[in-house]
């Protein structure tokens, strides 16, 4: 039978997982594969794997209780191998860059920082601020102006949206940067930042109370979204 993969942590590590489940219908135990220095979690691999939030809940939850022992490299999920045996080459094989991995991570975790603005505020204030938005904007009301105005209407309020955020995120990465050792950028969608960073446990409080003063500073326009402590799915 297949394998499913949580994570990889040190053979040091013994993390205590009987009050967990695996992911699945059956919501298979929990054991672990050893090869050298290193272990990973494992369990027996549903037949049907989809996504559902209880699998994707056991996933997490799995890594988190290896990140509360030691430091971990934590698997996307949905990782398979053929069986304990291909979990234990795969060991084998990377061992030098698993253990790098795993030491560059030792007593860190990942804080991921998204933001976002409230689009009616940050319009009101494009046309407060710029006496060219204001003047297409007027021309334009109710269905006026020429296609061209209309067109240099919107190609300006993208750009001044567009100078604001990039600003902000600076400001807000800028701002968090000392307390971390690392960040890293993710995709962005309705967020128009999404940043993780790497953080020393012991600079935890350090960098979360940064982030509070960063939300007091930008009020309610600008909501700050802090996740964490989390397994540092974005360095690894």
């Amino acid at each position: 039978m297949s394998v499913y993969v949580y994570a990889i942590t040190s053979s040091e590590c013994h993390p205590r997982l009987d009050d967990l489940h695996g992911v699945g219908e059956e919501a298979p135990p929990l054991r672990t594969v050893t090869e050298g220095a290193l272990r990973a979690v494992v369990s027996d691999a549903p037949a049907d794997l989809r996504a559902k939030r209880r699998d994707l809940s056991a996933h997490h939850e799995v890594q988190e209780r290896l990140l509360s022992e030691r430091a971990v490299l934590p698997m996307r999920f949905g990782l398979t191998a053929a069986d304990d045996d291909a979990v234990r080459a795969a060991l084998s094989e990377h061992a030098e860059l698993y253990s790098e991995r795993l030491a560059e991570l030792e007593g860190r975790v990942e804080f991921n920082l998204k933001a976002s603005e409230d689009e009616g505020v940050l319009l009101r204030q494009v046309i407060e601020e710029s006496d060219e938005v204001r003047r297409l904007n007027e021309a334009t009301r109710e269905g006026g102006g020429t296609y061209e105005e209309r067109l240099a209407l919107g190609e300006l309020v993208a750009q001044e949206v567009g100078a604001r955020q990039d600003s902000l995120t600076a400001e807000l990465t800028e701002a968090l940067r000392p307390c971390a050792s690392a960040e890293s950028e993710g995709a962005t969608s309705e967020y128009f930042l999404n940043v993780s960073f790497l953080v020393d446990r012991d600079r935890v409080r350090e960098f979360t109370s940064a982030a509070e003063k960063l939300a007091e500073r930008y009020g309610p326009d600008v909501e700050l979204r802090l996740r964490g402590p989390l397994p540092p799915y974005s360095f690894v």
